[in-house]
């Protein structure tokens, strides 16, 4: 009698243990499926299901107010999962039965090469907008899709693998018993960091930073450097022979301007980049310019052309040199920038580029005025009086 209540004790034993791993079986099995359909849309590339993890303004959370987003802006997310995958490696179900955690490997896009490549096309667009005086709004919502498009269609990414962890509760409805619980963590791991990446003001370094500044410039056009170094004696005019004169400026830049980074001091939210850059020798071509408009003023040639025609002809004289010109120039220049919590910004960056590029060049050093030299007589332009270089510039 004994021996039977024993056996039947532990037959009950063996049902309840039964019962217990065939329910914790089931609703593994139930938190399974509700991850796998779920991913398996994303990676299906289910635009419901992509705004439902990944809304539009939190990747960049900075940017106030909404705005009609173009098809583009769509194609995005499209091209940000087409090689989405995931891999379910542990599924462990509460006591309670309320609540699970699984732990997944994805596979997702390097998202710090493309969030560098993103701050550096972004930093570009900033830049050309300021020196075009742009009505566009490079950092609206728009304009950062646009760029994030732009890049994933054009540039291949690798894929990387990272460890996700996620959290499901058990709503107890009828029609779906487990749900995924949103939280910032997952929406970012399921875009392999994007957010973090975005939002990490120093992700392009100091010395980064100068680097998209400087390699800018060099595409700049006439108006564009124009505006942006504020060269307005020299580089915006109206007058046709100073327009000449500005554009042979402009492609001496495009030509011989080449820069060096030397060193970096990193001091909290500032920082001092030091460069050699390497320009056209301004001191050359006003030296040039000089013994050439000396010999004409003390020829008879200068005396019957009249005031009006020298004029002219120094102009034509000045624009000759820096056409002809291939000497160069390489002197030091420090830069200073700051980190807003946005990321890294140049400061007083039209004085120090406009002296490090044009030199002596900064202002034109034809006289307006050539009555003076209508009985021979030479009006001196000395440089060591008027055009003398400022080594400040290049020693900040």
């Amino acid at each position: 009698m004994k021996m039977a209540k024993a056996w039947i004790s532990f037959l009950l034993l063996i049902l309840a243990v039964t019962v217990c791993i065939g329910c914790s079986h089931v609703d593994k099995t139930d938190v399974e499926g509700v991850i796998t359909n779920e991913l398996n849309l994303l990676k299906n590339l289910d635009s419901d299901t992509v705004h439902k993890y990944v809304a539009y303004e939190e990747l960049f959370p900075d940017v106030k107010g909404k705005a009609e987003l173009s098809n583009e802006v769509e194609e995005v997310f499209s091209l940000f999962f087409k090689d989405f995958d995931y891999k379910i490696l542990e599924i462990d179900v509460g006591q309670d039965k309320m609540s699970a955690t699984a732990r997944l490997k994805l596979s997702t896009l390097d998202t710090k090469a493309l969030a560098k490549d993103y701050d550096t096309a972004h930093l570009e667009d900033a830049i050309l907008s300021a020196a075009s005086g742009s009505d566009e709004n490079p950092d609206s919502l728009e304009s950062r899709y646009l760029i994030l498009n732009e890049l994933l269609k054009n540039r291949q990414y690798d894929t990387v693998e990272t460890d996700c962890s996620m959290e499901l509760k058990n709503t107890g409805t009828d029609t779906e018993e487990w749900e995924i619980v949103r939280t910032y963590d997952l929406e970012n791991n399921l875009v392999g960091g994007l957010m973090t990446y975005l939002s990490d003001s120093d992700l392009l370094t100091p010395e980064e930073t100068l680097t998209v500044y400087l390699n800018t410039l060099k595409t700049m056009d006439l108006n564009q450097m124009s505006n942006y170094l504020g060269i307005e004696s020299l580089l915006n005019t109206s007058d046709e022979a100073k327009s000449s004169i500005a554009a042979a400026l402009v492609e001496q830049v495009h030509n011989n301007f080449d820069f060096k980074i030397s060193g970096s001091d990193i001091q909290s939210y500032k920082a001092t980049v030091n460069t050699e850059l390497t320009t056209f020798d301004s001191s050359t071509i006003l030296e040039t310019y000089q013994n050439e408009l000396t010999e004409y003023l003390n020829s008879p040639d200068a005396v019957i052309d009249g005031s009006q025609k020298r004029y002219e002809h120094s102009l034509e004289l000045l624009l000759k040199n820096i056409e002809e010109n291939t000497a160069t120039v390489t002197s030091p220049v420090s830069f200073y920038l700051i980190n807003d919590g946005v990321s890294w910004k140049l400061t007083d960056e039209s004085q120090s580029l406009s002296s490090g590029i044009f030199g002596n060049l900064v202002s034109t050093p034809v006289a307006e005025d050539m009555d003076g030299y209508e009985d021979g007589s030479e009006e001196e332009y000395s440089e060591d009086d008027s055009y003398e270089e400022d080594d400040s510039s290049y020693e900040e």
